[in-house]
């Protein structure tokens, strides 16, 4: 593209209004507004992306946003140079930040599945965007003024009206429009089609008396060629996707999607038994593998079932392996399920493969599946269970931390009756110490008696719960198996009697409570599995 305007159009400055119409101003405020919803989008998706890969939700969001406003205030100062020629120079730079910010999801995901360089290629993607954007609101000040001359302040309070309440609306479709009928990758580049020609064609039409012939078809040809390359990476898309995701695991993908919530992957393979070894992988972490998934599962619910356990409240656990295993005793009522994302539930009932791992569990007519966020949830809840089973995945973003912090369980009080049994997934007392006994104090600290156990389960490792019970008097709640348990592979009194005893090394730790405003828990959490 050309920057090259009209080289005998006076300075800004002592411009005079050569565009009267009402409309041509209305007309530029649009394309400010779309501008502004694009830049938003760019950034929210930046911040998504990284949440999903990296995690430490964060961190990602505070070094997207004071890496893109710092590079806002270089393009603002980079773009007064450029005011003379503000048609041509605002087109150039819709142009690149539209190629960029659309193009800018593909290159992060394939920077970090094929080259693993994800924080610098990061970094420097959110720089060339902050930049570009801020470059904007210059040319545009200028712009408008050209049509019509105001004061300073109700130029620029137009400007940023119109300009806010475009990153509102970007805002606002990223999540509810955008990644659900596109994803990440499609929804990236469908904003930059947007912004090409909000950027190039608005403008260029406008001013269209005021730019030579030659550079407006210069213009709009650089607007096609930025249109061609996102098309053709759109078509192009599911298959790169593809081809980058599969860099991340080592067996064959069978079913994926990204979600508002997390990224689903699962892949099936023969494990070194013979068997198919089926593995369900949330934004890059295992969270089963069918060859020993019964170890786990056992493990987490049938010591809390060795209590009254007519009615069964289970959070997290949308893939129903947990509630496949509530549903062998004959004399549960009901069980209501309580998982934040409807694709996972929706993936148990209909993914032929878990669907039968999970013995059809959702169909059960005892149950009730509710897709809400747990910690809300419980605020609302107004029944009481005798049995909570609780199988949130790691806390190693803010949004899980919240769902480990005191006041998470002092919420899930107000469900449970006087004898009721919790029992809490609780990580790896091997690699993750002090995130497991962070976990097992902030449950005691919220006024539970507490009895913390480990199993090993090959697939992860050594991997340790909480069983506990509501109030700080009286004795620990005993790990045992109900006399009316179902038969069981891999669990019985013995194994939970060994399961109380851990190793010198790996005995209680001098750790804090998590909180909401001091979330300890993914701090342990995010230093310990760095190094895994």
């Amino acid at each position: 593209m050309s920057t090259t305007a009209d080289r005998t159009a006076p300075p800004p400055a002592q411009l005079p209004s050569t565009v009267h119409s009402r409309g041509a101003r209305v007309l530029l405020l649009f394309a400010v507004f779309l501008c502004a919803a694009c830049g938003l989008v760019y950034e929210l998706a930046l911040t998504a992306l990284g949440s999903y890969l990296i995690g430490n939700s964060v961190m990602q969001t505070s070094v997207v946003i004071s890496v893109m406003v710092f590079a806002m205030g270089i393009g603002s100062l980079a773009a007064k140079p450029l005011q003379r020629r503000a048609v041509g120079a605002f087109a150039l730079v819709e142009g690149l930040l539209a190629l960029v910010g659309g193009l800018s999801v593909l290159v992060l995901y394939v920077s970090f599945a094929w080259l693993r360089i994800y924080m610098p290629s990061m970094v420097v993607i959110t720089f060339l965007v902050g930049l570009l954007i801020g470059a904007e609101i210059p040319l545009l000040m200028t712009l408008l003024q050209r049509i019509r001359r105001q004061e300073a302040g109700s130029a620029v309070a137009d400007m940023f009206a119109v300009d806010y309440i475009g990153a509102l609306v970007g805002g606002l479709c990223f999540p509810l429009l955008l990644l659900p009928a596109f994803g990440q990758l499609k929804g990236a580049l469908v904003v930059g089609a947007v912004n090409a020609v909000a950027g190039v064609v608005v403008v260029l039409w406008i001013f269209r008396r005021q730019t030579r012939r030659v550079v407006r078809m210069s213009l709009l040809a650089g607007m096609a060629g930025v249109l061609a390359v996102l098309a053709t990476v759109y078509a192009l898309a599911d298959d790169i996707e593809v081809t980058a995701r599969q860099q991340l695991y080592r067996d064959p993908i069978v079913h994926a999607e990204t979600t508002p919530y997390q990224d689903i992957v699962v892949t099936r393979s023969t494990a070194f038994t013979g068997e198919p070894d089926m593995r369900l992988f949330l934004n890059g972490d295992l969270q089963f593998s069918s060859v020993d998934e019964y170890r786990y599962h056992e493990a987490l619910v049938h010591p809390a079932m060795s209590g009254k356990h007519s009615s069964v409240l289970i959070m997290g656990g949308g893939d129903a392996l947990a509630l496949r295993e509530v549903l062998r005793y004959d004399d549960v009522e009901d069980v209501t399920l309580v998982d934040l994302d409807p694709a996972m539930t929706r993936l148990a009932r209909s993914f032929e493969p878990l669907r039968e791992l999970n013995r059809e569990a959702l169909a059960d007519p005892r149950v009730t599946a509710v897709n809400a966020d747990a910690f809300n949830w419980l605020r609302d809840a107004g029944r009481r269970f005798d049995t909570v089973v609780i199988d949130f995945p790691d806390p190693d973003s803010a949004a899980l931390a919240k769902l480990y912090s005191v006041e998470f369980y002092h919420l899930l009080a107000h469900v449970l009756k006087p004898e009721s049994q919790v029992v809490v997934q609780a990580g790896s007392p091997f690699f993750a110490p002090k995130s497991y006994w962070s976990i097992a104090t902030t449950i005691g600290e919220a006024g539970y008696r507490t009895t913390e156990y480990q199993v090993d389960v090959p697939s992860f490792g050594n991997w340790g719960y909480v069983l506990a019970t509501p109030g700080a008097d009286g004795p620990a709640p005993d790990l045992r198996l109900s006399k009316d348990a179902p038969p069981l592979r891999f669990l019985d009194d013995a194994v939970l009697e060994a399961a109380t005893v851990f190793p010198l090394d790996r005995r209680p730790q001098e750790v804090r409570a998590s909180t909401l405003m001091d979330p300890v828990v993914l701090e342990y959490t995010l230093h310990e599995w760095q190094n895994y």
